[in-house]
């Protein structure tokens, strides 16, 4: 059990620990964090409740309303919105950088939950490709949601704009995530690895753009 739990927690922490550290200032308090972490981990279960029902009643069970729907759409929203809830006004939130760092930690709350849940499940054995696509990508979806609500807080001009690409980012490229598993079969890892390289690109260069965009630097959303 302690190494189930281990294997779980140790992707969840070396990719916090990377996001974390790549601030070129001031660092965020780790109880924000923490507290952050945690409310992405209470995620799991009523969204997995509400997914369990739709599957139940037989309602949105399509690959495509499944994957964009039950996955892409009903998860990046709901941590889309706590991160506007509990994160957004805090005065703790005072840098561009720190939406990636926030929206990371919701991300990886509700991966590590998830990914105990399913090597509980399933077994040990599946802890090394869940960390490279699974938690990895919530990890990548939670940086484009925290880069562009990032640029909303200290963007005057483009807040409407960078609000809405937060949410619409992380759910269409959730819900494509989703298809490749659900509709390619045993070929999924063939379009699965450039979809992470090319994700790990994206949220890179989002990690460095962040970085260089300081307080009351009005730029066009990127």
């Amino acid at each position: 059990m302690i190494s189930l739990f281990t294997l779980a927690i140790a992707p969840v922490a070396a990719i916090m620990t990377f996001v974390y550290f790549n601030k070129r200032i001031e660092l965020e308090p780790l109880p924000l964090i923490f507290r952050t972490f945690m409310l992405g981990a209470l995620l799991v279960l009523p969204i997995m409740f509400i997914q369990y029902a739709f599957q139940v009643e037989g309602l949105l069970q399509s690959p495509y309303s499944q994957s964009f729907i039950l996955a892409g759409l009903l998860e990046e929203f709901i941590k889309w919105f706590i991160f506007l809830f509990a994160v957004y006004q805090h005065r703790e939130f005072d840098h561009p950088y720190d939406g990636i760092i926030y929206g990371v930690a919701i991300s990886l709350g509700f991966a590590t939950v998830e990914n105990i849940i399913y090597l509980l499940a399933n077994g040990t054995q599946y802890a090394w490709g869940r960390a490279v696509f699974p938690v990895s990508s919530h990890a990548l979806f939670g940086i484009l949601m925290g880069y562009y609500i990032g640029k909303a807080k200290f963007n005057t001009y483009y807040k409407k704009l960078c609000l809405l690409l937060a949410l619409l980012i992380p759910v269409g490229l959730h819900g494509l995530y989703d298809m490749i598993l659900s509709t390619t079969a045993n070929a999924w890892i063939y379009l699965m690895i450039p979809f992470m390289a090319v994700l790990w690109y994206i949220g890179i260069r989002k990690i460095n753009l962040a970085n260089h965009n300081y307080p009351n630097v009005h730029t066009k959303a990127e």
